[in-house]
């Protein structure tokens, strides 16, 4: 990758530009080069860098550019300690001040190494920093598929993956909550220049509350960062699943927080979630896998005080145990009258209809409400856990769709034949 530069000439005129240009801001660094060479020049120069920073005018990204073009060309053995010390700089510069400027230097540079540098670890690292605290994330590449290729390509240690992972996790959740909170605000003004005629007979605040509810009953983009938390805790051993035991619990509690998430089996097969096995939090995540609504009554009623210091809300997590207890019955049952699921739900007969509205638009379950027989009618449910028995059926079905192909087909030949 070609970098802009401050000056079209020799790396040694251009690193005597710098340092005049350094010292003409205040900095306290010689005119003069060292007789040590390049990578001594840039190691003095980056040392005071951060003057330049502080200037508002055209110049300065020119100049860091300048610098990032320079260490680009340096041998791999003299660039590590100069790169990690140019991160260092941009990440902690005044947190918050000029962060597209450092963003583009810092991406100047990891897009301007080789791929396969180990060091682009620090630099990649850095840009999650330094995205994260302006709230910028989604201007830099997160996809966990490249991750995972930089992971391999970079040989990273065991402790370098978990410190990338873990850093990216916090990075997602703390932009998503960002992002919410500017759609939330940028979107309510939109709505309420788009539907105050349809809601103009309503008092203000009835009109903010409606609004609000049209909000939260919006759907946002999947959040990665369970993806990203998934693929750390999925990376311990046996061996060392106990160092994890923060992030699993973390794992545990904003998937169970998370509104549009219902499957969590795949969550008691990772082994630093295994290791909590007898704990509250590990007996907490069983009932959200495969028990009914009355387990989790009764768990709460034992453990009240556990719940709420998770920041979990009862209320919430009534409501999606509702909505998996459901699933489990329509998985067994194409009919389901609405006694039983006045019963198992405990719901009152005048919300079935409403609480089997909002079941199907989690898309988690396809059903018809049947007024006259009182019943709902199943087409289709998914699975809370899908183990080595939904494998069969999965199997059964499909052997079954490939014996009745066969059966048309001989029809269609025997038909061709007379």
């Amino acid at each position: 990758m070609s970098v802009p530069a401050f000056i079209d000439i020799t790396e040694e005129d251009q690193a005597a530009e710098l340092r005049a240009y350094l010292k003409s801001k205040g900095a306290e660094i010689s005119e003069e080069n060292s007789e040590g060479g390049l990578h001594i020049d840039l190691a003095q120069i980056i040392e005071v860098c951060d003057v330049c920073l502080k200037e508002d005018d055209k110049d300065v990204e020119s100049v860091m550019n300048s610098v990032v073009s320079l260490l680009l060309i340096l041998e791999p053995d003299k660039q590590e300690a100069l790169i990690e010390s140019l991160c260092e700089k941009l990440v902690k510069f005044r947190e918050g001040e000029r962060p597209s400027l450092r963003l583009q230097l810092l991406s100047n540079l990891f897009h301007g190494m080789d791929k396969n540098t180990p060091v682009r670890y620090t630099v990649y690292c850095s840009l999650i920093k330094v995205a994260s605290a302006c709230g910028a994330i989604q201007y830099i590449p997160t996809e966990l598929d490249q991750v995972r290729k930089w992971i391999s390509d970079w040989n990273l240690s065991t402790e370098k993956k978990h410190t990338l992972l873990r850093l990216l996790y916090d990075a997602l959740v703390d932009c998503k909550k960002r992002f919410h909170l500017a759609i939330f605000e940028e979107e309510v003004n939109k709505l309420a220049s788009i539907i105050e005629s349809a809601i103009s007979c309503f008092p203000s605040c009835q009109k903010k509350s409606l609004l609000i509810e049209a909000l939260i009953s919006g759907s946002f983009a999947s959040d990665s960062a369970a993806k990203v938390m998934v693929e750390l805790l999925g990376s311990y051993t046996e061996d060392n699943a106990s160092q994890a035991r923060v992030d699993a619990h973390r794992c545990i509690v904003r998937a169970l927080k998370d509104p549009n998430t219902f499957l969590f089996d795949h969550l008691l097969a990772l082994k630093p979630v295994k290791f909590l096995e007898g704990e509250l939090i590990h007996d907490l995540l069983t009932i959200f896998v495969s028990a009914k609504l009355a387990s989790y009554v009764k768990f709460y009623q034992n453990n009240k005080d556990f719940i709420d210091s998770l920041g979990l809300l009862h209320e919430q997590n009534m409501a999606k145990m509702r909505l998996l207890t459901f699933m489990g019955m329509a998985v067994e049952n194409k009919e389901i009258s609405f006694d039983t699921m006045q019963q198992e739900l405990q719901i009152g007969a005048d919300d079935v209809e409403a609480f089997v509205i909002d079941a199907v638009k989690t898309k988690m379950v396809n059903c018809k409400i049947d007024q006259t027989q009182r019943k709902v009618v199943v087409s289709n449910s998914t699975h809370r856990t899908f183990g080595k028995q939904q494998w069969q059926q999965l199997y059964d079905t499909l052997n079954s769709w490939k014996q009745n192909l066969n059966q048309v087909k001989n029809s269609l030949l025997s038909l061709s034949d007379t």
